[in-house]
């Protein structure tokens, strides 16, 4: 099992390696949460994400025979991409086997970095499969993405980090995936700092760990906007820390990964993936079981698509009340809808999509369903334009 000896080593080496990211209050959040937030920002790693100090920590081990082989490993994102950035600074060989549904963009990230890509399989377990069967024919040595002493000794270097930088902090909310990360940052902050709570936090559609760790049931789903922790099963060595080290367990939705999204983004002008985001979606869903607490949260990652970033960010405005739908049902005559645009306009609003519906109506042949979506400042606005076109004589109704 990974002790505090090892992490502390695994520090050493990364010295001048990898960035030692700020763990920095947020006082808005503080306000907005009633806990006191410290975010360590490890989406501003070179790569993006935490994922390459495991990495680099597990390349730096190998012998000089290893080296001269090269490494291979399985990942669709993160784990990849910092394998591959460490090895080619290295001077290594890195080959990445990658499912073929991975994103072009990805795959073109990791070539960048001088790893040869192999697109194989439909799924990462076949993906897996397949990357084993090279190490072997190939005598490559296999970097596991999270059940690897290495690299979960690298992982822990971030618990050192965050309680040399607040070691005032009360508890720790991470993100749970195959478990590399919260095992050694659990297996650091514990040994630091005993009466610390470790709370690990796992999407609702993939709770993996929190089955095998409290023997629940909760059922596997199909897909998440936090990937990066969209694992079927966690690493055993990570397994075995979690129950020892972790304390708590918690599910979030995926629309409380949206929000927190949404909120970093707008709060501390910081992009997160959907796994870097579930800690303060934990905070946000839990607030009684963190209120008072002075909590440390890892935004783990920043690699996100920008078309699922547009979508979160509309879909974020819509539950904040900025983005609203309203149907006006009127006669179809010449200028309503012109009379309908100057008072949305006088009351202060932006339209931004207008659509006249005639055929697929139940109202009168000589109506029309005018549906408005409207940028506003927020649910008081939305009602002051309600009534202003009301007061104008129109049927009016928030879908």
């Amino acid at each position: 099992m990974v002790t505090l000896s090892d992490i502390e080593a695994a520090a050493a080496r990364l010295a001048g390696q990898v960035l030692e990211t700020p763990c920095l209050e947020s006082r808005t959040l503080s306000q907005i949460t009633g806990a006191q937030i410290f975010l360590k920002f490890e989406n501003l790693q070179y790569t993006a994400s935490f994922k390459e100090r495991g990495a680099c920590n597990k390349l730096s081990l190998l012998t000089a025979e290893e080296r001269a082989r090269g490494v291979i490993a399985m990942s669709a994102g993160n784990h990849a991409q910092g394998v591959a950035y460490h090895a080619q600074r290295l001077g290594l060989r890195a080959v990445i086997v990658m499912p073929r549904f991975t994103p072009g963009v990805k795959v073109e990230r990791t070539r960048g970095f001088g790893a040869e890509v192999v697109l194989h399989g439909d799924t990462l377990e076949e993906a897996r499969a397949h990357a084993r069967a090279l190490a072997a024919e190939q005598g490559l040595t296999f970097v596991h993405p999270y059940d690897d002493d290495a690299v979960i000794a690298g992982q822990g270097t971030i618990g050192l980090e965050m309680l040399r930088a607040q070691p005032d902090l009360e508890v720790l909310a991470i993100a749970v995936g195959g478990g590399g990360l919260i095992g050694g940052v659990a297996a650091a902050a514990k040994a630091l700092k005993p009466g610390i709570e470790v709370v690990g936090v796992q999407t609702r559609r993939f709770p993996a760990m929190v089955n095998a760790v409290t023997g629940s049931h909760w059922p596997q789903g199909a897909n998440t906007i936090a990937e990066g922790i969209a694992v079927g099963s966690p690493g055993e060595r990570n397994l075995a820390l979690a129950r020892r080290y972790v304390d708590d367990w918690l599910l979030v939705d995926e629309e409380d990964i949206e929000q927190a999204i949404v909120m970093l983004l707008e709060i501390e002008k910081t992009l997160v993936e959907g796994a870097g985001a579930a800690g303060l979606a934990a905070v946000l869903r839990h607030p009684a079981r963190f209120a008072g607490r002075k909590v440390g949260l890892v935004l783990c990652g920043g690699n996100i698509d920008p078309l699922l970033l547009a979508s979160i960010i509309e879909r974020g405005m819509v539950r904040a009340g900025r983005l609203v739908r309203l149907v006006v049902n009127t006669r179809d005559l010449p200028g309503q809808l012109a009379r309908i645009a100057a008072i949305v306009a006088e009351a202060g609003t932006n339209i931004d999509q207008v659509h006249h519906q005639r055929a697929f109506t139940l109202l009168a042949a000589q109506s029309v369903e005018i549906e408005l979506v409207l940028q506003t400042r927020g649910p008081a606005h939305v009602q002051q334009v309600l009534q202003a076109l009301r007061d104008a004589g129109f049927d009016v109704a928030q879908r």
